[in-house]
Parts: C-alpha cells; sequence; structure tokens
C-alpha cells in the first residue's frame, strides 16, 4: 500500500483541487498490445541473397510478380502483377503500387513496420525494400520461384522448401 499524500499535494496556487481516482489503471485501461513480430532480415540485408539483389536491381517487376503472387494468395499471376508493377513504374507510381503490398504483407504475417512507414520505405528505397519482402517470404518457406499454387501443393504432399536445412539425422546418434 502506498502511503497517503500529504493535503497539500492536492492544491493548485492555494485553490484545493480534487485528488485523482484510487486505481487510475481500472478506469482507463491501456490497449492490448499487439504481438507484432520483426522482419528475419533487415531493410539494407540485400545481400543476403545476392542472386535476388541483383535480379531486383536490373528488374524489379519479376521481384514484384513473385512478392505479389504469395502475398495475394494465387489471385493475381506473377506475370500480371509484375507487368502492372512495370507499367506504375512507367508512370512514376511504382512505390505507391508496391508499399501496398508491403502493408498487406506485413498484416498477413504479422509484421512490425519499423521506424519508416511502409510508403516512406518504398519511396526512399525501392530495390531493398523489394529484396527484404523477398527474403521474408523466402525464409517462411516459401519457394519464390514456383509461386502461390505449387507452394501450397507442396505444403499438402508435405514437401518443405530446401531454404531452411536443419542437421543431418544418424540412427544412434553421433560416435566418435
Amino acid at each position: 500500500m502506498n502511503p497517503a499524500p500529504p493535503p497539500q499535494a492536492y492544491q493548485h496556487k492555494g485553490v484545493p483541487v480534487s485528488a485523482p481516482p484510487e486505481n487510475l489503471c481500472t478506469m482507463y485501461p491501456a490497449p492490448p498490445q499487439a504481438r507484432l513480430s520483426l522482419w528475419s532480415t533487415g531493410l539494407c540485408h540485400c545481400m543476403d541473397d545476392p542472386g535476388n539483389c541483383i535480379i531486383t536491381a536490373i528488374c524489379p517487376c519479376i521481384t514484384f510478380g513473385q512478392i505479389a503472387d504469395i502475398v495475394d494468395k494465387g489471385s493475381c499471376p506473377c506475370l500480371l502483377s509484375g507487368t502492372a508493377y512495370a507499367l506504375s513504374c512507367a508512370v512514376g507510381l511504382g512505390c505507391l503500387y508496391s508499399c501496398f503490398y508491403r502493408s498487406k504483407m506485413r498484416s498477413q504475417f504479422d509484421l512490425n513496420e519499423g521506424p519508416l512507414p511502409d510508403c516512406l520505405v518504398h519511396f526512399c528505397c525501392e530495390p531493398c525494400a523489394l529484396c527484404q519482402e523477398h527474403r521474408e517470404l523466402k525464409n517462411r518457406g516459401f519457394d519464390m520461384g514456383i509461386g502461390w499454387e505449387a507452394n501450397m501443393e507442396r505444403q499438402r504432399r508435405g514437401v518443405m522448401s530446401n531454404s531452411v536445412m536443419g542437421a543431418p539425422a544418424f540412427p544412434g546418434g553421433m560416435m566418435r
């Protein structure tokens, strides 16, 4: 228990002020904190996947198409998404179009936005943002080269992507 504050603590310029309620926390409960996860790689870690980094630098519409195919769960094929992205880039709106997919991906996977809003990330460094999104999906087990439908078929069959491998298992354990 906290000791009661002295009576003069609730005076402002000599005028009595009513004391705060006993339990302010029950009157105004804090909003529930969403459990957002961090990105598996940083924004500037493009060289963690050098192949994708080169593809994104040369033709970012390929990377965007692969991301959009997974994020849209196959409803818009890679070729169509990549073409729409290329056209939006031609008129100077590529970062606006792609930031929409970053926001959609973050909400699907409960990812933290980070210090900058999605559109600002894409506006300031579009290739890095696309590479980070590609790596995130790849690190979550998607084979980015085969699209949504083939990834779902693999999942149904129980075949996982070979991007994450464990140590080999030896019957009876390892011996010297």
